[in-house]
């Protein structure tokens, strides 16, 4: 039981830092060169991705 709930709350800190990621890079990061600031949305991207993935897997067990 304790397993599930710390794997839910893993999964929603990444989905979350990644939207954070995003967010901070789009709005706060004006001073890097957009080549950056595009790979940086890539990467959160894909924190995103993951985290919704693993959490349709994760439903998909219950």
């Amino acid at each position: 039981m304790w397993q599930r709930g710390l794997n839910w709350t893993a999964i929603v800190m990444v989905g979350i830092f990644g939207l954070m990621w995003v967010g901070i890079v789009i709005y706060a990061d004006k001073g890097s060169p957009l080549w950056m600031r595009i790979v940086q949305v890539i990467f959160g991207l894909l924190l995103m991705t993951w985290a919704v993935r693993k959490a349709v897997r994760m439903a998909g067990k219950a």
